[in-house]
């Protein structure tokens, strides 16, 4: 096991370079500066230090290595979706056939969260040097998933550009105590402390985590939960119905710029046009069967999804910074590198393992995240972070644990989960 600890110290000050990395530099260097005159303050290298320390041919994806992991995943799809529906229905014992079924499914979900990866290659331009070709590549392969892919690409995109941020990050913007103090339904039947108890019960949890992994990518899409308040392009109004037009499928959502709406229709269409292919599969073959086929990995990928990316962002030594004291290069390495093993590396495209150069780099395409990693582990030391401990108990854990932020008590600006606090008080 690797867990980095928060005493942090790097090579140079950061000045993020905006045409490496993409980022908004309105938190500039005047702000790193101002800190370290206030404090015993953490000092990140800038973007092109860590940029210049990865081989050059780190940045050119192949499209014959990348169409061919694409190719792979999907036979690999379609053949365990002909074997099942050609051999599991034959199982005269109903308990194996149920059992059969069900590791098809899991065995489907893992297929298919490495097609769901390879689409997200494309919507960071991972894929190819070409963006027609990503962007034709991602939408097919989004589509199959029923996932709208250049409504996911725009959220996600600023995702990745304001990681962290606790005003603008779009993905897994943690709750804070003044947060936890307006909970509404839960103080509508019990006193504070009650509640508290309460929500520490096991079975407690355990629902809220299931319901987490089970609704989770749906609320997002529907609703832009866990997204910062500050990320949305346009304000929608308190009250009324403003909470509806925050969804992934709404082309004038304030998710998205006006220009991006077309984008959003076509999005729209993948999935219309996936829908009918089920809804004409399900003449054929019966909506159970479609049900068994296809609606299993659907909910096995989002699962491995919502979990993927909550324990990227969710650590106990991870920071996640106010807006003045936030820059690109600390979002970009709040993130944490983890070990899934074999499918991890071989199904999941390293998007577990290397995830920390790929939120300071996203076009490096995943089968050169390993090389990029440790072309820029040494330089950074402590401020790279990565927990080999077991993936799924780590999501328990977690999610047990780290349930709200409060202001780092040893570093301004920056905020840390509640119980690290308290547990070292």
């Amino acid at each position: 096991m690797t867990v980095t600890t928060r005493s942090h110290k790097a090579v140079a000050p950061e000045v993020v370079d905006a045409t490496t990395s993409g980022a908004d530099v309105s938190s500039s260097a005047s702000t790193s500066q101002k800190q370290q005159a206030s404090t015993d303050a953490i000092e990140y290298p800038d973007i092109k230090t860590i940029r210049d320390a990865i081989p050059d041919h780190c940045f050119r994806p192949r499209v014959w290595i990348s169409m061919s992991y694409f190719f792979r995943d999907f036979a690999m799809a379609f053949g365990l979706g002909y074997l099942a529906w050609q051999y599991i229905p034959l199982i005269a014992s109903t308990p194996l056939r149920y059992g059969a079924w069900a590791l098809y499914g899991y065995l489907q979900g893992l297929v298919c969260t490495g097609i769901w990866i390879l689409a997200h290659e494309c919507g960071h331009g991972a894929f190819s040097r070409h963006t027609w070709f990503n962007n034709v590549i991602g939408w097919i392969g989004h589509s199959f998933l029923l996932v709208p892919f250049f409504s996911w690409k725009f959220s996600h995109h600023r995702h990745h550009r304001f990681t962290g941020h606790m005003e603008k990050d779009m993905a897994f913007v943690p709750a804070t105590a003044a947060d936890r103090n307006q909970r509404k339904l839960a103080n509508l039947y019990m006193d504070k402390e009650t509640a508290e108890m309460f929500e520490d019960v096991p079975i407690v949890q355990l629902v809220k985590l299931l319901a987490h992994q089970l609704a989770g990518w749906q609320m997002y899409l529907l609703f832009n939960v866990s997204a910062g308040k500050g990320s949305k392009q346009w304000e929608t109004g308190k009250g009324g119905m403003g909470w509806l037009r925050v969804s992934h499928f709404e082309p004038s959502s304030a998710v998205f710029r006006n220009s991006e709406a077309i984008y959003i229709a076509l999005s729209d269409l993948g999935l219309m046009i996936m829908g009918y292919v089920l809804y004409q599969a399900a003449q054929v073959v019966g909506w159970q069967m479609v049900g068994l086929l296809y609606f299993q990995q659907y909910f096995w990928v989002h699962h491995w999804l919502v979990a993927i990316t909550y324990l990227h962002h969710t650590h106990e030594e991870v920071h996640h910074f106010e807006a003045d004291s936030w820059t690109f290069v600390k979002g970009a390495l709040a993130t944490v590198d983890r070990d899934f093993g074999f499918i991890g590396k071989h199904l999941f495209h390293n998007i577990i393992d290397h995830h920390v150069v790929h939120h300071l780099f996203p076009r490096i395409p995943f089968y050169y995240a390993e090389e990029a990693t440790n072309s820029i582990r040494p330089m950074l030391g402590p401020l790279y972070h990565r927990d080999d401990r077991s993936f799924m108990g780590q999501l328990w854990y977690n999610f047990t644990h780290c349930k709200w932020v409060v202001p780092d008590p040893k570093v301004p600006g920056a905020l840390v989960w509640a119980h690290t606090v308290q547990t070292t008080q």
